[in-house]
């Protein structure tokens, strides 16, 4: 058996740690923006090479908080990409402004070609994602972005530690915001989010905003919500940033292990890394002929696989008022219709690497 997420697997040999971490919460009794939390975002920014780190409740706040503190909302639009998980798009809908799509590339991610084609006067904002744990075309895209003036949200959930030309995601755009939900590469036992940035007066802002708009405990400025970083979860996560870097290069070896067993494959294209990037493969996706049957042949071996995902966002229920169709990124569409994800989480031994492997050369043999 060969699962596709093995967390216990993760949390085994922490156990003491994490335990110990619970109980030292459970005696200061600090729950709520402990010193934990504050040692969370230091150390988080020291990882991502930006200036200030500002903890949330889940990554989906954390792109509302960055689009509200850019002041963005009706009438606007951002652009972005209709591959990624929907959360990316809900958030710029429920700060009251309208997501413009464009088509990605055969890495998963915005296509700067089309980007400057969907810039208008009401464009306030780039909202890129770093697909699979793979950089965005960064040089490019910030080229169109200061032409029209526009500030980069980089959309990181799926990118923690990843680089382009030397530089980690995060820091690279105007804003960067982070998923620390449990199956994250970086993860908390339970939601969390991180937002990044080098500006001061966004971290103030967004500081503000995820905490009810209080200046200080008796003095509310703004009206806003409660998007916190749970003390409990930022002391987990500081046990987990002692082994991240560990765990990415167990990751970029896996990875590395699938583009060499399966690059001679009929029917099966793998990522190929790009000299300017250091992909952390967050998820290894292969683009796959018959990818359902293949799914389901492996699933018989005890092989678990996912897909991520299988409906673009312009072609789900909710997004039909935006007015897309079949066909308008073909790209993002036939890609979802090959794409499927393989285990690469850092634990996998190399027996259970094998196995993968073995599976899909004798489904395409046969």
């Amino acid at each position: 058996m060969v699962p596709y997420v093995n967390l216990s697997a993760q949390h085994a040999p922490l156990k003491v740690e994490l335990l110990d971490a619970v109980k030292h919460i459970l005696e200061h009794g600090q729950f709520v923006l402990g010193t934990e939390v504050d040692q969370f975002e230091n150390q988080f920014a020291q990882l991502c090479g930006t200036r200030f780190a500002v903890g949330t409740n889940s990554g989906t706040d954390a792109l509302i908080l960055a689009l509200r503190a850019l002041e963005i909302g009706d009438g606007h639009e951002v652009v972005t990409v209709p591959n990624s998980f929907v959360s990316t798009t809900s958030c710029i809908m429920l700060v009251g402004a309208r997501p413009v799509f464009v088509d990605v590339q055969g890495d998963y991610n915005m296509d700067p070609a089309q980007l400057e084609r969907a810039i208008t006067s009401r464009t306030r904002a780039i909202l890129l994602v770093h697909m699979t744990g793979r950089p965005a075309s960064m040089n490019e895209i910030i080229h169109v972005a200061e032409q029209h003036g526009v500030p980069i949200i980089e959309d990181c959930a799926q990118a923690v530690l990843a680089e382009y030309d030397g530089q980690r995601v995060g820091g690279i755009g105007t804003i960067g915001c982070f998923s620390l939900h449990p199956l994250k590469t970086l993860n908390a036992c339970g939601d969390g989010g991180v937002i990044t940035t080098n500006r001061e007066r966004l971290q103030e802002r967004v500081r503000l905003l995820g905490n009810l708009g209080l200046k200080n405990r008796n003095d509310c400025v703004e009206w806003s919500g409660n998007s916190r970083l749970d003390t409990l979860q930022a002391a987990i996560l500081l046990v987990k940033l002692r082994y991240i870097e560990d765990w990415t290069e167990r990751r970029r070896a896996n990875g590395a292990y699938y583009q060499k067993a399966l690059r001679d494959v009929a029917g099966v294209q793998v990522p190929e890394d790009s000299p300017h990037e250091r992909a952390v493969y967050h998820t290894f996706v292969i683009q796959a002929d018959r990818r359902n049957e293949l799914k389901d042949h492996l699933e018989l071996r005890g092989i678990g696989t996912a897909i991520h995902y299988p409906t673009p966002i312009h072609l789900q229920s909710v997004a039909a008022t935006l007015g897309y169709h079949r066909g308008s990124f073909p790209v993002a569409e036939q890609q979802a219709d090959q794409i499927l994800s393989l285990p690469v989480y850092p634990e996998l031994t190399e027996v259970e690497l094998e196995a993968v492997v073995m599976g899909i050369r004798e489904f395409y043999h046969a």
